[in-house]
C-alpha cells in the first residue's frame, strides 16, 4: 500500500513526537538515517509540497506540509484505506472525511483545528488544515497524571469546542485523549471530526458496526440509542478523569469487557483529584444522559477547579502583630502558563524570595515554603530540595533521579557517575576526571551528537565556585529539539559538575529550560536554589 493512507503503526500526534524522559541527557544514540518515507515531496492539489509523515487516525494519515503559495506549513489528512476493503466501504471512508471537514469548518472556536482547503487526488478527499505544533494529551500522559488544576484547564478548553460543536448542529462522538492537542501558548484544540454527526445529515456508519474508542463511550450510545450532547459531555468526565488518574475508569482486557463495564460499573472516586475536580467528574460518568450536568454547570465546577480564588487575609487587631510573612516563596507560580511559545519561550512563572521554614539539613539554609526535600542515598548518595508539585523519575541503573515541572518547561536531574560500571549491561570502566574535564565531556557528548533531541548545539564550559570543599565546574548548551525549526524557541540545558576529593565520584545537577526570556531567568533562579539546598553525602 503505497499511495493509500502509510502505515496503520504510526503515531496519533499531529507534530512533535513525546520528549525524552527528563534526565536523559547522557544516553548516546545512533544519527537517523533513515530513508525518506514513500510520498514526501508529493505535490497534493497543485500547492500543498509533503514534508514529513506525522501520524495517523481512524480514517487518515497525517503529513506535515507546505503550502507553497502562501508559504506557509499545513497539515494535510490523507484517507487511508487498508487494501482489499470493498469499493462501497472506500467511498464511505471518503465520505466520512468530506464530512469531517465540513463539521469543523462550520465551527468557530479556537479549540477546534481551522480548515485551509479539500483538494482531490486521485478520486480521493485531502483535508488541508491548520499545523498544530503540540502533543496529543495521550503523549502527555503517558509522562504522567496531570494535577486538577491542569486537567481542569484542558477540559475547559475542550468543553469549549464542544459547546461550540453543539450550537452548530455537530457531535463529535469521540472525545478522547488522542484527539486532544496541546499547543504552544497553553492552546488546547480538539481535532478529528472523523465520525462527527452532523444534524440533518443521514449516517455513514455501516449496518452493525461500531465507531469510536469504547472505553470512551457513553453508555446510551453502548445501547445503540440516539446520542445527543451529553454523549460527548460523558465523553470529557472519562478524559478529565483518565488525566488525573492517567487511564480510563472503563478500560477492560477487550471490548465486550469494556462495554459491559461501561454499563454496569460505577468507577471509583478519582484519588488523586480534588473534592469539586472529583465531585464534577463522576456527574459527568453518569448512566442516565438527563442526570449529567449541563455545559454551564460544567464549566463553572471546572473554572472554580481551574482558577480558585485566592484566599481572604485573616483580619489583624489593631497593634497586633501579623501572622505570616508578606514574602511570597520561591515555588513556580502558574506554571500551568509556563509553554514553549515564540520569540524564546512564554513562561508565566514567578520566582520570588524565600519563605524559611524548615531545616531538614540541620544546618544551612532552611527550605522554602511548598518545597520538599528529597533524600536519595540510595541512587544518587545526596539530597536536595524542589517545589513540591514536581513529579519524581528515577534510574537506578544509569545513576540519576529527576524532578519534572508539571507544565513540563524545567526539568531537574542529578546525575551520580563513580568508577565503577552504573550501568548493570556493561563492564565499561569510568574514570573520573577534573571537575572542568567532566564538563568539557557533557559539552562534547552533545557536540559529537550522542545525546538525543538536541540539535545544532552550542556550549560554553566555565569554572565555577567550590561547592562542599569539592571542586565544581558548569557547563551551558543551548541548542534546538530534534524537528523544530528555526521559528522555534531555542532550549538549554545549564549543568553544574561536582567532583568528590578523592576524585572517585562526580555528581552533576542539570536544569532543562528556555535558552532566553523571561523562562531562561526563572530557571537560572530555580538552577540557583536547588543548587543552594543540595548536599552530597559522600565527599
Amino acid at each position: 500500500m503505497t499511495n493509500d493512507g502509510g502505515w496503520a503503526s504510526g503515531p496519533t500526534s499531529y507534530e512533535l513526537q513525546p520528549p525524552a524522559p527528563a534526565g536523559t541527557p547522557h544516553v548516546p544514540t545512533q544519527a537517523n538515517t533513515a530513508a525518506p518515507e514513500p510520498g514526501t515531496g508529493r505535490v497534493v492539489g497543485g500547492r500543498y509540497r509533503l514534508i514529513s509523515r506525522l501520524g495517523h487516525g481512524g480514517m487518515g494519515t497525517v503529513w506535515k506540509a507546505r503550502d507553497e503559495v502562501v508559504d506557509r506549513d499545513v497539515a494535510v489528512k490523507e484517507p487511508r484505506v487498508p487494501d482489499g476493503v470493498p469499493e462501497s466501504m472506500r467511498k464511505n471512508v471518503h465520505l466520512r472525511m468530506q464530512r469531517e471537514a465540513r463539521a469543523a469548518a462550520r465551527i468557530d472556536h479556537p479549540s477546534v483545528v481551522t480548515v485551509h482547503d479539500v483538494v482531490v487526488e486521485d478520486g480521493r478527499p485531502w483535508i488541508v488544515m491548520e499545523l498544530v505544533r503540540g502533543n496529543s494529551l495521550a503523549d502527555r500522559l503517558a509522562e504522567g497524571t496531570l494535577d486538577p488544576r491542569e486537567a481542569a484547564r484542558v477540559g475547559l478548553a475542550v468543553l469549549g469546542a464542544l459547546s461550540a460543536a453543539h450550537e452548530a448542529g455537530v457531535l463529535h462522538r469521540d472525545v478522547k485523549p488522542d484527539n486532544v492537542l496541546l499547543g504552544r501558548n497553553e492552546r488546547v484544540v480538539l481535532t478529528d471530526f472523523g465520525i462527527a454527526q452532523i444534524e440533518g445529515e443521514q449516517g455513514l456508519t455501516e449496518t452493525g458496526a461500531f465507531v469510536g474508542s469504547p472505553e470512551y463511550v457513553a453508555p446510551e450510545r453502548v445501547l445503540g440509542q440516539r446520542p445527543g450532547p451529553a454523549s460527548d459531555l460523558w465523553s470529557l468526565g472519562v478524559v478529565l478523569y483518565a488525566a488525573a488518574e492517567g487511564m480510563s475508569p472503563f478500560r477492560r482486557s477487550n471490548t465486550q469487557a469494556t462495554m459491559q463495564a461501561i454499563l454496569s460499573s460505577d468507577p471509583q472516586v478519582p484519588a488523586r483529584g480534588t473534592g469539586a475536580f472529583s465531585e464534577i467528574v463522576m456527574q459527568l460518568l453518569r448512566k442516565d444522559p438527563a442526570a449529567r450536568p449541563t455545559a454551564a454547570e460544567v464549566r463553572q465546577a471546572l473554572e472554580a477547579v481551574a482558577h480558585p480564588q485566592a484566599p481572604r487575609p485573616a483580619f489583624t487587631a489593631p497593634g497586633a502583630r501579623p501572622a505570616g510573612s508578606k514574602w511570597v516563596p520561591p515555588v513556580l507560580h502558574g506554571n500551568r502558563k509556563a509553554q514553549w511559545g515564540l520569540g524564546g519561550g512564554v513562561v508565566a512563572v514567578a520566582v520570588a524570595a524565600a519563605l524559611l521554614v524548615v531545616n531538614p539539613f540541620a544546618v544551612g539554609p532552611a527550605v522554602p515554603l511548598h518545597w520538599k526535600v528529597r533524600d536519595e542515598p540510595e541512587i544518587v548518595k545526596a539530597s536536595l530540595a524542589v517545589p513540591e508539585e514536581f513529579t519524581k523519575e528515577v534510574n537506578a541503573d544509569e545513576g540519576w533521579v529527576a524532578f519534572r515541572d508539571p507544565s513540563g518547561v524545567f526539568n531537574i536531574a542529578l546525575t551520580r557517575r563513580t568508577e565503577e560500571p552504573k550501568n548493570k549491561y556493561s563492564s565499561e570502566h569510568v574514570e573520573i576526571g577534573s571537575a572542568e574535564e567532566e564538563a568539557g565531556k557533557l559539552a562534547k557528548s552533545y557536540k559529537d551528537g550522542k545525546v538525543s533531541g538536541v540539535n545544532d548545539p552550542t556550549s560554553k564550559t566555565s569554572e565555577a565556585a567550590s561547592f562542599q570543599g569539592m571542586e565544581a565546574a558548569e557547563t551551558v548548551t543551548v541548542y534546538r529539539r530534534s524537528g523544530d525549526d528555526e521559528k522555534d524557541p531555542k532550549r538549554a540545558y545549564r549543568e553544574r559538575v561536582i567532583v568528590n576529593k578523592a576524585g572517585t565520584a562526580s555528581w552533576t545537577l542539570s536544569l532543562r529550560m528556555p535558552a532566553a526570556g523571561q523562562g531562561r531567568k526563572d530557571g537560572d533562579k530555580l538552577f540557583d536554589d536547588v543548587l543552594k539546598y543540595l548536599k552530597i553525602q559522600e565527599q
